[in-house]
């Protein structure tokens, strides 16, 4: 019995003053960081009170901190505690390991609090908003890179507190070419898509709300995080793309440096049909829609086929989605002009019935 429980006999052993004493202390020194926390917290706050971005990354840094300082005054008692004091080994690598895992949330808190805080200072639900859109997509970016870094660091920190794991860690390295392949191999999406949205943070050939046609689908840039694109389709469906996609394949941007478009609206008419009326009625059309910008209503005839003629019409507006209304009521109007003054004008399909016209005296007419 007396050589079962060691750990029983030294916990016995130690029962004293002496262990009391450390017992006591560290329950001094969770109070001390729990009341230091309360203090620091409610300062930091009030100072940091007309800073947005340092007081959104205070705010995103409370719960973390509230773990993090009482660990960290626990870790100073284990840290002078003897040796002999039952279980001390274990108890130091596990408040160690809490404090790695506090201070990870830390990094990851306060990370996504500065991105949240510049975010705030540039509101995207204005009508130049293009800086908005940059430093949105630029926040996000480089914030979601630095907590996935952030993470890595401190899941490698806690990995090499145990004894066993610098062992696997110096027997992988002994055969580093065979590992780093298969590694490579199974974590090239995840670098690749992490080096492009790098890419995607630093050169941004699109910003959060962005126009976009990718695989012939208009949509706009809703969200992106740290693998894919989320594209908002027209209709309401979404359209998910790998980041690693927009680095390798073209794709257009209706909005790189602004949202103002031209729109196009084709019509085909008769040639006997005059093109006064038709841009007097395009004007008009274009002067009673609010999505018209004053920019440009431009009406010309672009192709002259075998049977009727083509004629385009140029409408600009402040984006695409405005452009898109604007198109439909000047194609409206047209249609409406033509069928209530110029209902003849409309593209014919002309044909000879019979025999050619003088093959003899019955020969029809052209229709």
């Amino acid at each position: 019995m007396s050589g079962t429980f060691p750990e029983l006999r030294a916990l016995i052993s130690w029962a004293d003053d002496s262990s009391l004493r450390i017992l006591l202390a560290a329950v001094i020194a969770l109070l001390l960081g729990l009341l230091l926390y309360r203090l620091s917290a409610t300062l930091v706050l009030r100072l940091t009170r007309s800073m947005p971005v340092a007081n959104r990354a205070a705010q995103q840094c409370r719960a973390p901190a509230q773990l993090l300082l009482p660990l960290v005054a626990l870790q100073a008692v284990w840290q002078i505690a003897p040796d002999a004091f039952p279980l001390i080994a274990g108890v130091r690598q596990a408040n160690g390991l809490l404090l790695l895992a506090a201070l990870t949330w830390l990094g990851l808190r306060g990370v996504r609090g500065v991105a949240k805080g510049v975010i705030s200072l540039y509101p995207i639900n204005v009508d130049d908003n293009l800086q908005a859109r940059r430093i949105h997509t630029q926040a996000r970016m480089l914030s979601r890179t630095a907590m996935f870094l952030i993470l890595l660091a401190g899941l490698s920190l806690m990995l090499m507190t145990f004894p066993g794991a610098r062992q696997i860690g110096a027997s992988l390295l002994a055969s580093a070419g065979v590992v780093g392949l298969v590694a490579g191999i199974a974590a090239r999406p995840i670098f690749s898509n992490l080096i492009a949205g790098l890419q995607i943070a630093l050169a941004q050939p699109f910003r959060i709300d962005d126009v976009l046609i990718v695989q012939g689908e208009w949509g706009r840039v809703e969200e992106i995080t740290g693998t894919y694109v989320v594209l908002k389709i027209w209709d309401e469906r979404r359209l998910i793309i790998p980041l690693q996609w927009f680095i390798e394949n073209p794709f257009q941007n209706w909005t790189r440096n602004n949202a103002q478009i031209i729109g196009t609206v084709f019509i085909w008419v008769d040639y006997r049909m005059p093109l006064a009326p038709l841009r007097e009625a395009a004007l008009l059309a274009c002067e009673a829609a609010p999505e018209w910008d004053r920019r440009l209503c431009l009406l010309q005839v672009v192709e002259a086929g075998e049977r009727s003629m083509q004629l385009r019409v140029l409408v600009t507006s402040g984006n695409s989605s405005l452009n898109w209304d604007l198109r439909c009521k000047v194609r409206e109007a047209l249609v409406d002009v033509m069928q209530r003054d110029w209902p003849g004008h409309l593209p014919l399909m002309r044909a000879e019935v019979g025999e050619r016209s003088g093959a003899g005296p019955d020969a029809s007419p052209l229709v």
